[in-house]
């Protein structure tokens, strides 16, 4: 599993596309440099804990697994990055050898001797993984390896006899995880776990982490990642800026030389075979409000933007038809569905509201989500029926008929005097954490709250930023959410993880949910090729979450996405992170673009 999470309110295509943004400071005219913004605080580059989208939008541009999604190619298919090849499988599908490409090095770093990047060794996995068990680290990645890899949770049982971070060994040999020579890993299951490729093997969990650069900064790793990628850190100021610059120790890649038809007309394919990547920089900018981005998208200074709620008619003359003024300005339009689900969520260990389901469910028919939609997302978004996104192969047409997202305020009224009963007296307010501080989160949380005050609950909406917020979700410190999880493989088990109960906090059940039939169907089910009796499974499993009612189940996003014309190359690749490698800006036409905007102002 490999869900990442998600704030409710901001544009989640920041997780697998860089957007624009105010341009660093001094550069070179003929300096090619990649401007974004990102709508949140980031909390760690550390794949250790490293799970949110926005984190990883960054840190896929530094660090790099085994393997990746192509990056034009579709239907989604996985390709090798780090390893040779695709890895080498057992029989029994348990065993999985990869071997490594030889001659990649690590960035350079004052971590290494004379500060030069060495060359990256299969045991630099061997230990990124050993990190994620050791149990002093409370890593928020263990769920995905938990009980799936032979040896590993002795490894972690051992970590917990040690004192002190300084006297766990990590040569300390582990059965079903090793190195057979420098460039060869070697993978031993305790069970088929057919997603490993793209859920582990093509995730941060599996970029491989130099011990020396954990032991130099210790604590301050989380602010110095060292990893392989086409791009280094070279600037991170927490709450305003980001800035990587080109990594000229990257071991070398072109650009793709086939896609999918009709990639070669679209101009895809113009730049096939040339050396990446094509920036000297990239940037980020931390901009926690829409209305400031989008100005600066206007001026020319973002290369790629969201379209924020209130610009929707400046943007469009008709659904999906720009208006002549963003034809003048050559800015084209790309929409897509992700693979989302957003939420309200339950802690089902809290005395008000897990025991009491009709309250839950008193809850979730309070919420009029089309309304939601249309007041917040244009009316863009699609109506979240269930857990399982309908790109998804194990998607249920027929959840749309279910009524589990049904508004049904009359029905939540009764459901709420069966909530009372239970409780012994009126719901005390309830709270809800909002990891979000900018207008639109506010105004969301306004809505919530009316809607469930329209009902008779009195609920509190507590804002907070994306760093908070993740520390109290993984503590199961609040007692209701918003939240909201992106799938990064193209499997709907990637969605019902989310629910099982070995997953709890800080793993990616946030809910606290516990079901021991759905985690028996789950435990099924993981170790099942795709096959129409596993999808079978995962309906079964969908529809015992939403009769238990762990979360109110709001929107599967749709995103509208602006950008230039001269920003080369962007493809959507809701699977891919690391992309920003693959493109690039034609000077030319931004500079033309400035003379415009001067010419307009004279």
């Amino acid at each position: 599993m490999r869900t990442r999470h998600v704030l409710l309110f901001i544009a989640s295509f920041l997780a697998f596309i860089p957007v624009g943004c105010k341009r660093s400071s001094p550069q070179n005219a003929n300096e090619m440099v990649l401007h974004h913004v990102i709508y949140t605080k980031i909390k760690t580059l550390d794949p250790l804990s490293l799970r949110d989208v926005y984190g990883a939008t960054i840190m896929f541009q530094i660090g790099e697994p085994l393997y990746q999604y192509h990056f034009l190619k579709r239907p989604y298919v996985l390709v090798p990055l780090l390893a040779e090849d695709m890895p080498q499988i057992s029989e029994d599908r348990c065993t999985y050898t990869v071997k490594i490409k030889k001659g990649v090095r690590f960035q350079d770093d004052a971590c290494f001797k004379i500060g030069k990047g060495r060359e990256l060794k299969a045991d630099d996995f061997v230990y990124a993984l050993k990190r994620i068990a050791n149990v002093k680290n409370v890593s928020e990645n263990w769920s995905v390896f938990d009980n799936r890899i032979v040896g590993l949770n002795e490894f972690r049982e051992y970590t917990k006899t040690c004192k002190t971070a300084a006297e766990i060994d990590y040569s300390r040999p582990v059965e079903g995880l090793y190195a057979a020579d420098d460039y060869t890993l070697v993978i031993k299951l305790t069970k088929p776990w057919p997603q490993i490729i793209g859920s582990a093997m093509a995730d941060q969990v599996f970029m491989p982490v130099a011990k020396e650069a954990v032991d130099y900064y210790g604590k301050d790793i989380v602010a110095h990642p060292v990893g392989t990628g086409p791009f280094k850190l070279k600037v991170w100021q927490r709450a305003s800026y980001i800035e990587l610059v080109r990594n000229p120790n990257f071991r070398g890649e072109t650009y793709p030389t086939e896609g999918e038809p009709g990639d070669k007309e679209a101009g895809y394919l113009d730049d096939a075979g040339k050396p990446i990547p094509f920036a000297d920089k990239v940037t980020w900018t931390i901009i926690e409000e829409y209305q400031p981005a989008w100005l600066l998208f206007m001026q020319g200074k973002l290369d790629i933007s969201a379209v924020p709620k209130d610009n929707y008619s400046e943007v469009f003359s008709g659904p999906g038809v720009l208006t002549e003024e963003m034809k003048q300005r050559n800015i084209r339009l790309e929409t897509f569905d992700e693979p989302s689900v957003f939420w309200i969520g339950f802690n089902m260990d809290d005395p008000v509201l897990g025991k009491n389901k009709p309250l839950r469910q008193a809850i979730s028919h309070a919420i009029d989500r089309q309304k939601f939609i249309d007041l917040f997302f244009n009316g863009r978004d699609k109506i979240a029926h269930g857990i399982i996104h309908p790109m998804m192969a194990g998607y249920d047409p027929n959840i749309v008929n279910k009524g589990f997202a049904a508004y049904d305020p009359n029905e939540a009224r009764e459901l709420l005097k069966q909530a009372e009963q239970i409780q012994g007296g009126p719901i005390p307010e309830l709270k809800v954490a909002n990891p979000g501080t900018d207008t639109t989160s506010r105004q969301m949380g306004q809505f919530i709250n009316m809607q469930l005050e329209d009902i008779g609950l009195k609920v509190e909406i507590l804002y907070m930023d994306w760093p908070t917020f993740q520390e109290k979700i993984n503590t199961a410190s609040e007692q209701m959410f918003f939240y909201g999880g992106f799938a990064s493989i193209p499997d709907a088990m990637d969605f019902l993880d989310m629910f099982y109960s070995k997953n709890k906090p800080p793993g990616s059940n946030k809910f606290s949910y516990n079901n021991p039939e759905f985690d028996r169907i789950f435990d099924q089910a993981s170790v099942m090729l795709d096959s129409p009796q596993r999808t079978e499974l995962y309906r079964k499993m969908e529809m015992l979450v939403l009769e238990d009612c762990p979360a109110a189940f709001l929107n599967h996003r749709v995103n509208y996405v602006l950008h230039y014309n001269w920003y080369k190359n962007y493809k959507p690749n809701v699977f891919n992170y690391g992309v920003s490698k693959y493109l690039r800006v034609d000077l030319k036409e931004r500079a033309e673009y400035d003379k415009l905007l001067k010419s307009r102002k004279d």
